[in-house]
């Protein structure tokens, strides 16, 4: 007999909308709610976007380490969630976000922060 769960699943109709990956996985675009700057982009299942929508914190799925992380846990550079969308095709979401302090690892306020040289030539 199995032992039921203390945290209830994501809700239905907001599982509906996802169009996850293979690994079961679906972008998150972070963005600061209010300058509506790009700071970074992570990962979501369903558990994390369960317990971002839950807890108004950005929990995301790490691919490299294989287990979940609440964003600033360790560093104290929080996301506080203000809102989630999911886009047309359901294979992204959007997350704004309050940030405190830098979101990228590198201590840098936004994790695109390096700019490539411009294409030369005209526009197809």
């Amino acid at each position: 007999m199995s032992v039921p769960s203390a945290e209830p699943a994501l809700d239905p109709q907001v599982a509906a909308l996802l169009r996850r990956d293979p690994a079961g996985l679906v972008a998150a675009v972070v963005q600061q709610h209010d300058s509506l700057e790009v700071l970074m982009l992570a990962w979501m299942d369903e558990e994390a976007l369960r317990r971002t929508l839950t807890t108004g914190r950005a929990t995301y799925w790490s691919r490299s380490r294989g287990e979940y992380w609440v964003k600033g846990e360790t560093s104290g550079n929080r996301q506080w969630v203000r809102e989630v969308r999911v886009d047309c095709d359901g294979d992204a979401l959007l997350v704004l976000v309050d940030q405190e302090g830098a979101a990228c690892h590198t201590g840098e306020r936004s994790c695109f922060f390096r700019s490539l040289p411009a294409v030369e030539g005209e526009p197809s």
